[in-house]
């Protein structure tokens, strides 16, 4: 399955004064936050060690790493299975809460979603949201 993909973003609204890979920021900042996690399928841990490797030490950003490791496409099979459960509900285009946290926290002052950085910085702004989210996800899974 396909949660998300940078080319869905770099089309129609996009704005033009941005690279497209400004599409990914967002996604690879979610994608990296599981991976930070331990939560990586066994396919991705054992085919992607030296990029992931990259990511531990942050000399990639989230959102490079998610270009280079995938191709800007979040699926399914590079996240483990608790990971793919909780993505269903948090991550969820349409009806979860991530966008909406990710405008909250990083959205603020910029033109668009798009505008926003794919730093270290804002990961870190980000990274306690989507902690407190998955916590709180797995109190109802019990």
């Amino acid at each position: 399955m396909k949660y998300d993909d940078a080319s869905w973003h770099s089309d129609g609204d996009f704005p033009a004064e941005l690279p497209a890979e400004a599409g990914a920021t967002h996604i690879g900042m979610y994608v990296a936050w599981l991976l930070l996690q331990g939560m990586a399928s066994e396919e991705l841990a054992e085919d992607e060690e030296e990029d992931l490797q990259a990511l531990r030490e942050r000399s990639t950003t989230p959102g490079l790493f998610l270009l280079q490791c995938s191709e800007g496409k979040f699926v399914d099979d590079l996240i483990s299975d608790e990971a793919n459960a909780f993505t269903a509900v948090y991550y969820d285009l349409e009806n979860g809460q991530y966008l909406e946290d990710y405008e909250e926290q990083l959205g603020a002052e910029i033109p668009s979603l798009y505008h926003v950085a794919d730093t270290w910085e804002n990961f870190d702004r980000l990274a306690p949201v989507i902690a407190q989210r998955l916590a709180a996800w797995q109190a109802t899974q019990s």
